[in-house]
């Protein structure tokens, strides 16, 4: 009982930094704007700040899913999402771009340009997963490829035009369900965490993409297929990544090669990282990511809330994510744990004296 409650008391503290972070984010938010946690409904629809926040975030949230097990598993990560999130858009906007003479066409046409748009970045991620994992080629070098040449690729598709949507349905997916005041990006999110997190709890998967990302070489040794899992996590990174584009796409109700996913590469890698996640691979917590992007979304929310601009952005986002990501490094908690001691040790000694 004593060893089960330890396991629970370390992955508690694993998520500690994590929700701190996001909490002092969120202090910071209600300072500066008051009516920040206030949701109101408008025409049947909730609004407020913090409903954008968990809506806008949803993208972020699903890619950065995608980016831990990538991470854990091969020690690197793919920072060719953000261009394959505009393949699937593409693809997907395409097929659907003509419009459907009925709403069974539309139907059949809509469930046809999804699945193209997720097995076009299922092939993408293939790609990075092949290079990887059978080449042995360095994650970051492996992905740049198609992070150089993904929105290329979807120029071709989309014949260099951003490629409008004509049918009101697929607003559906990036805005509302019906008279749903919940936006369904929301509900996308949440569907992605829960298939993932049951199947990395209900299978054995969770277990070998840790196991591979500790030591390739002596879990190949033991018998599982190290090629094998990390090429299927580059798959699952490249799917989530089509899912998020389409999601993207459906909330502009079109197809823009230039916009799509632009830098949300990076903003998946530091949610990882904010989430207490070790970039060089081994053990990883889904939920810590996931806090991640959440946090990086609301500190987004409260630099426009501050009127600052676009431009100057990423300067104010870099120096808050220095900061977090230094109090969670292993070398401050260290540093703090040995100023703790020494104290502690000082302190024994002065009342052992004064005895």
């Amino acid at each position: 009982m004593e060893k089960k409650w330890n396991v629970k008391k370390i992955a508690g503290m694993r998520l500690f930094m994590p929700l701190v972070c996001l909490l002092v984010v969120l202090l910071v938010n209600v300072i500066t704007t008051p009516g920040f946690f206030k949701i109101s409904v408008n025409n049947g629809v909730l609004y407020g700040y913090i409903i954008d926040v968990v809506n806008r975030a949803s993208e972020l949230v699903v890619l950065a899913v995608g980016m831990t097990l990538v991470t854990a598993a091969s020690g690197g990560q793919d920072i060719s999402v953000g261009a394959v999130m505009t393949v699937a858009a593409a693809l997907c906007c395409q097929i659907l771009s003509g419009g459907a003479a009925s709403a069974t066409a539309f139907q059949n046409s809509f469930v046809l340009a999804i699945i193209v748009g997720l097995l076009g970045a299922a092939v993408c991620g293939a790609f990075n997963g092949f290079l990887v994992a059978k080449l042995n080629i360095q994650p970051m070098v492996a992905t740049l490829i198609l992070f150089t040449a993904g929105r290329g690729i979807a120029q071709l598709i989309t014949k260099g035009q951003i490629t409008y949507v004509r049918v009101g349905s697929y607003k559906v997916l990036g805005g509302y369900i019906g008279k749903c005041p919940i936006p369904t990006p929301i509900f996308a999110a949440v569907l992605v965490i829960l298939i993932v997190y049951l199947i990395l709890k209900k299978t054995t998967l969770g277990l070998y993409i840790e196991s591979v990302g500790i030591n390739s070489t002596a879990s190949r040794l033991v018998g599982l297929n190290s090629t094998m899992i990390k090429f299927l996590t580059y798959v699952i990174c490249g799917l989530l990544a089509g899912a998020a584009g389409l999601i993207a796409s459906s909330r502009i109700y079109s197809a823009d090669a230039n916009n799509i996913g632009l830098n949300l590469e990076m903003d998946a890698i530091l949610a990882v990282a904010l989430g207490g996640n070790v970039l060089g691979g081994g053990k990883f917590s889904l939920m810590g990511s996931v806090i991640g992007a959440y946090t990086i979304q609301a500190l987004t929310t409260t630099l426009y809330a501050m009127n600052v601009s676009a431009d100057q952005l990423p300067v104010y986002k870099a120096i808050v994510v220095v900061i977090i990501v230094t109090l969670q490094s292993p070398v401050f908690k260290k540093a703090l744990a040995s100023l703790k001691s020494g104290h502690k040790a000082r302190k024994t000694a002065a009342e052992g004296g004064n005895q």
